[in-house]
């Protein structure tokens, strides 16, 4: 069905249910199913892995979401943007199928399945599956974030030098230097900092208050889709690390009131940069 089939609750409920099959199905493959030979080969660098399994996990996605939804544009890293014939509907998928590959290759927690639908230009729904810990994050535009059925809604702000900071590294050994010198300088500014390697997860683990803030810079839109959206409906503020829009070149995510304050010592520490 096309959006105009359906009125904004419908649609909404619809995707929200087909990204929830989908993340299902690409968790029983992965991880229920994980064979001993993942078929290992690397993309951009020596140290960035693609699997065999990441690219029958979207394999899987595409085809849960175009059993209901054939006529939406998909995104995926394996396999790029398909977009069917007449153009689309006005619905957009974003899909990582494996965000953490090499913690996915090393079977280290820390992997998870990224889905996330947008409608005429704006994320409305994302999923995000976290197979080892047997979570699903999700959130829908307007009605708030979940992991499983628990709401999820961020609790006071920590000051700054008690928040607890994730981040993560490029492929790139020059910029993954640059990016390890910024967190040195931050780490004696803030309680710790976390490194998880996996975009979605550390998005999600801001939501669930498992970390007070995030940033990164050089993630692709299927990276920080659907994790985003859910910090979102938690209330945390997203965007930039500069305080722009969200955009994958720089991205902060922080309690409303710790955003400002954040953004500027990570600006002073060169960050955006990197």
């Amino acid at each position: 069905m096309k959006p105009r089939d359906l009125d904004r609750n419908e649609l909404l409920d619809q995707l929200a249910d087909v990204a929830q099959r989908a993340a299902a199905a690409a968790v029983r493959l992965i991880h229920d199913e994980r064979p001993a030979d993942l078929g290992i080969t690397s993309k951009s660098s020596s140290t960035d892995l693609v699997t065999e399994m990441d690219r029958a996990s979207e394999r899987t996605i595409r085809a849960t979401i175009a059993a209901v939804r054939p006529d939406d544009v998909v995104i995926g890293e394996e396999d790029g943007e398909v977009i069917p014939e007449g153009g689309g509907s006005g619905v957009r998928w974003w899909v990582d199928p494996i965000d953490g590959t090499t913690n996915y290759v090393y079977d280290h927690p820390g992997y998870n399945v990224s889905i996330a639908a947008e409608v005429d230009g704006e994320m409305a729904v994302g999923v995000v599956a976290d197979p080892t810990h047997a979570r699903t994050y999700s959130a829908v535009k307007g009605r708030g974030a979940f992991c499983d059925d628990r709401p999820l809604r961020l609790g006071p702000a920590a000051p700054l030098p008690a928040c607890l900071v994730a981040t993560g590294f490029g492929y790139d050994p020059d910029r993954r230097g640059r990016q390890g010198r910024v967190a040195a300088e931050l780490l004696p500014l803030v309680r710790d900092i976390r490194r998880m390697g996996a975009a979605a997860l550390d998005l999600c683990s801001v939501a669930a208050g498992r970390v007070d803030a995030y940033y990164e810079v050089g993630l692709s839109m299927w990276d920080l889709a659907a994790g985003a959206l859910i910090a979102s409906e938690a209330g945390a503020r997203t965007g930039t690390i500069d305080g722009g829009p969200l955009h994958p070149r720089a991205v902060l995510v922080a309690h409303p009131e710790r955003f400002d304050e954040l953004s500027r010592l990570l600006v002073e520490l060169g960050a955006p940069e990197v």
